[in-house]
């Protein structure tokens, strides 16, 4: 059922959310624990892609194999979905990367778009959205505005923190749009930001 809000129940994703929560956490331990979580979330997101039969020879016999159909790619929003990348690559090798620049106005919490190359490729089947944040919506919202002109049919979020309000948004802008989060927090301080949160993903990642 397009449109599902999916929340990563593993016991794994709770102690990597934890690290990533953890102020004293560096630089090195979140990475990891991001692209783990990745791992988990493509794991998810891609349960119902179509598939192909593809008969493979073994050392010993032919077996029964398959293929996947659809040509699903990647579109990190920079800087914090940079992070998810290669997890999401260790189970869509092939899959190309498209980068979406968007950053948040900090006065009036709109998403700003500074960097945008999509339309210089062909569009793929699936896209998959990755960003760590899920906050006011803003950026996820708009970023899917910008995948579906460029012709891609079908589109998947996936993020590690989601606060209510920007679930509510990006079902509301884009309802027929997969969310497959980490956890759901309790709600957006007066800044945007999800709390309890993590901070600002892409300056834990990334910021000295």
């Amino acid at each position: 059922m397009p449109g599902r809000l999916h929340v990563l129940r593993h016991p794994l994703a709770a102690s990597f959310l934890t690290d990533i929560r953890n102020r004293r956490s560096g630089r090195e331990l979140i990475r990891r624990r991001v692209r783990a979580m990745a791992v988990l979330l493509a794991t998810e997101a891609t349960r119902d892609l179509a598939v192909r039969a593809s008969p493979v020879r073994t050392p010993l016999a032919t077996a029964k194999g398959a293929r996947l159909v659809a040509r699903v790619g990647l579109v990190p929003i920079l800087r914090a979905g940079l992070g998810m990348v290669e997890g999401a690559l260790e189970l869509l090798a092939d899959a190309p990367v498209f980068h979406l620049g968007l950053f948040r106005d900090e006065k009036t919490l709109q998403a700003i778009e500074y960097y945008n190359k999509l339309h210089r490729h062909h569009p793929v089947d699936v896209a998959l959205v990755l960003d760590p944040m899920l906050a006011t919506g803003g950026s996820a919202a708009a970023a899917v505005t910008c995948i579906k002109r460029w012709g891609v049919k079908r589109v998947k979020f996936l993020g590690l923190f989601a606060a209510p309000a920007g679930i509510r948004r990006l079902r509301r802008e884009h309802p027929d749009v997969e969310i497959h989060i980490g956890v759901v927090d309790s709600h957006l301080n007066d800044r945007g930001y999800i709390v309890p949160g993590c901070g600002d993903a892409g300056d834990r990642q990334f910021s000295a």
